[in-house]
């Protein structure tokens, strides 16, 4: 029974994921957290936990991304080259952070995040982009890599809302700074993951079927139908009307922020 459930999360996540253009993320999380406050797990660990498996999630889904936005010759993988050891120090410095953080300030911190999240989509703020920008150097896209990265595993997610922003903002025209965002979700959630494993182990954390910050089965569930449904949802979202899209899910994120806020405060 318990599989199901995480199964039927990874058909949410995924469909979401293929349809509003975003990493399962901030949908995984908080799905995640109700499932575990139900089965009275720990609350001073759900939201690590919930955190933890939705960055492990992600490994699998932006395998299969970038898979695709390299057939395409879209990914700049030198810009990756540049970005990734800061986003995988980064990633794994983020988990670490998060550890210390108690279970109502991580619910008060993704609520924030949820929140701005929804008003930057809500105005549709899309950069301009400026042909004359350039990429700084790579040591300052290093650093860059390091803030995305802390900031990624803090939110559970494969770092696209912050990849894509910083990539348009100097310049990269928005197909490759979203294959090459897709590209940087990995050892965004490779090392995030691995760093809320190896955090969480040193916890005394009562939960079944967990590794560290890592729920097993949770991850296996939702990895194997959120890789299935993703295309589902890609096909619908060329059906529909993109603004509309985007505001249906700024307005879910506003939900989702004010549900963890409210939840934060308690």
């Amino acid at each position: 029974m318990e599989l199901i459930i995480y199964l039927l999360i990874g058909a949410i996540a995924g469909f979401a994921a293929g349809l509003f253009g975003v990493g399962g993320g901030l949908i995984i999380v908080p799905i995640l957290y109700i499932v575990f406050t139900q089965m009275n797990y720990d609350p001073n660990v759900i939201m690590h936990i919930a955190v933890g498996t939705s960055l492990a999630t992600i490994i699998v889904t932006s395998i299969s991304s970038v898979t695709a936005h390299h057939k395409k010759g879209a990914v700049l993988w030198s810009v990756f080259r540049n970005l990734a050891p800061g986003l995988v120090a980064g990633s794994f410095l983020g988990a670490g952070i998060a550890d210390l953080m108690s279970g109502q300030h991580l619910q008060l911190v993704i609520g924030v995040f949820a929140v701005w999240m929804a008003y930057k989509m809500f105005k549709g703020a899309h950069a301009v982009v400026d042909p004359n920008r350039h990429l700084p150097s790579p040591a300052l896209q290093l650093a860059a890599g390091g803030g995305i990265g802390v900031a990624s595993a803090i939110f559970g997610i494969g770092g696209g809302s912050l990849t894509v922003p910083y990539l348009n903002r100097h310049g990269v025209v928005m197909q490759k700074a979203v294959a090459t965002s897709a590209a940087c979700g990995l050892p965004i959630a490779v090392a995030g993951a691995l760093g809320f494993m190896w955090f969480g182990a040193k916890e005394q954390i009562d939960v079944p079927n967990t590794i560290g910050y890592v729920h097993v089965y949770a991850f296996f569930g939702i990895s194997v139908m959120s890789f299935i449904t993703a295309k589902f949802g890609a096909k619908v979202a060329h059906r529909l009307s993109p603004a509309m899209l985007k505001k249906c899910f700024a307005g879910l994120l506003v939900v989702v922020g004010c549900y963890f806020i409210y939840k934060g405060l308690m």
